[in-house]
């Protein structure tokens, strides 16, 4: 999975307003990748 690709996409689907709200997403991708 690209990160980069999977975040941009992330800040558009789910409206992004805010740096913490990409903090929150890469904080679930990594949980996601290491399960």
């Amino acid at each position: 999975l690209d990160e980069v690709a999977y975040l941009r996409f992330a800040s558009v689907y789910k409206g992004f307003d805010a740096a913490a709200d990409f903090q929150r997403e890469l904080v679930l991708l990594k949980k996601l990748q290491r399960s």
